[in-house]
């Protein structure tokens, strides 16, 4: 297995310094994380972006859950930003019940980020009964290449036997990235099990979301995921 992918969520360009020095290979810049992450601020990506080398998902979302609201407003963050130099995104909407994508939203986000974006589906997949018609739903979708999943909208504790099965699915199919309720202590059960990209937040901040990412917390998780994985 190739070396693992490990994403940290950043603020600012104090947290996006301290995740690239201590070993990140990409970023989700957001806001409002006490809303579980929302667009950030025009001014903010360009000062992280200048900040760093690596790249830069940006959060499209404009308040907590997973309905398209203010779509209109989110277009034009998007269009703001692929003008900026953002080229990686992460979205994803569900419908008034949840029982799968709201494709429509999707789509219109998908055309104002344009066809040559990379972005991730986030953990609205975590909150849809079916999480294999979602991924039928958006197959073929231009540049999507990530899930940002936990295996349940419990966390990765109740959703270990989801990710685990799901490390299996056909080549070519979208990369799970695993986040939320991501614990140093699951890494060995998922890395033997096949996943190969992780995601955190709150894991590498001492002091929780009042505080800013620690390089040298980023570390120890770059450490652990290149080491090698032992044979059970």
């Amino acid at each position: 297995m190739s070396r693992p992918i490990f994403e940290v969520i950043a603020l600012g360009v104090v947290d996006a310094v301290a995740a690239e020095s201590g070993g990140a290979d990409r970023l989700e810049l957001v806001s409002g994380m006490s809303a579980g992450g929302l667009t950030p601020s025009l001014e903010t990506f360009a000062a992280v972006r200048a900040a760093v080398r690596i790249p830069i998902r940006v959060m499209l979302r404009a308040r907590d859950g997973y309905e398209a609201d203010e779509l209109d407003e989110l277009c034009a963050q998007a269009a703001a930003l692929r003008r900026e130099g953002a080229d990686e995104f992460v979205l994803g909407f569900l419908d008034r019940t949840c029982d799968g994508p709201d494709l429509k939203a999707v789509h219109v986000l998908l055309d104002a980020i344009g066809p040559d974006s990379r972005w991730t589906f986030h953990r609205a997949i975590d909150h849809t009964p079916d999480r294999m018609a979602l991924r039928a739903a958006l197959r073929g979708s231009p540049g999507l290449d990530t899930y940002l999943t936990a295996g349940s909208a419990a966390g990765v504790d109740s959703g270990m036997p989801v990710l685990l099965a799901e490390a299996a699915l056909p080549p070519g199919e979208p990369r799970l990235l695993v986040g939320g309720g991501l614990r140093a202590d699951h890494l060995p059960a998922l890395l033997a099990g096949g996943l190969d990209a992780f995601h955190v937040g709150g894991a590498v901040r001492p002091a929780g979301w009042a505080g800013p990412v620690d390089a040298a917390a980023v570390r120890a998780w770059r450490d652990l995921l290149d080491a090698p994985v032992g044979v059970a």
